[in-house]
């Protein structure tokens, strides 16, 4: 399962990309550099939650903590194992079985985002217990900067302010229309426009020094967004 970036610009909570960085997760005994999942490691958690049974190993490059979506790749690959233990590998299955996926696999990690884009890949949008794929018409290379720090994300998400004023609401609906707008159009100029936000970021960076300064570095550099 890949990992993922979430709350892409303005997009809190509702758009998200899968990573080309993965984790493996399967059923039975831990084979050569697994680990077994145990307990109440996120993987185990979801793969009991839709009837798993017996043990389960994870293999997984994706740091912890770490903004890479390791909790929801892991949570969505132990609720696959479970539907594979249960109902075999045959694609059309998992097709159909995707909806329910995605309802548990939100259930658990408490947002969509995250756990949409490594169930279904690519650039996703979700709302209202759906996630539709954006089409992708832009060949980017993500650059992605590791922080050496753990971040919580319910100590993040608790920092948010619980009302925002209408001009700021505006302001990010039309930033994530732009934005999904440029990705299906391969518009890279509007990009940078269409990543800008004012209901999370600049919360979350005020806590995060380190990452504000990457990002301002990434930006001068010319980064697209």
């Amino acid at each position: 399962m890949p990992a993922s970036s979430a709350n892409l610009g303005a997009g809190f909570d509702t758009l998200g990309m899968a990573l080309t960085l993965h984790a493996e997760v399967g059923a039975g005994d831990a084979p050569d550099g697994a680990q077994a999942a145990e307990g109440t490691h996120p993987a185990m958690v979801a793969f009991r939650r839709h009837g798993g049974e017996g043990p389960l190993w994870v293999r997984s490059p994706i740091p912890m903590g770490r903004g890479l979506g390791f909790s929801g790749a892991v949570r969505v690959g132990g609720l696959v194992a479970a539907h594979a233990q249960r109902h075999g590998a045959e694609p059309d299955a998992l097709e159909a079985a995707m909806p329910e996926l995605l309802a548990l696999a939100t259930e658990l990690e408490g947002h969509a985002d995250n756990v949409a884009a490594s169930l279904y890949g690519g650039v996703v949008a979700t709302a209202a217990g759906r996630a539709v794929r954006v089409p992708l018409h832009l060949d980017p290379a993500m650059v992605m900067w590791v922080p050496s720090f753990t971040t919580s994300t319910d100590h993040s998400r608790g920092a948010l302010p619980d009302v925002v004023p209408m001009a700021d609401a505006v302001f990010n609906i039309g930033r994530t229309a732009l934005f999904v707008a440029a990705v299906a159009a391969g518009d890279v100029t509007a990009l940078r426009a269409a990543t800008e936000d004012r209901l999370h970021q600049s919360v979350r960076l005020a806590h995060a020094e380190p990452s504000r300064v990457a990002l301002d570095a990434a930006l001068r550099a010319g980064a697209w967004a």
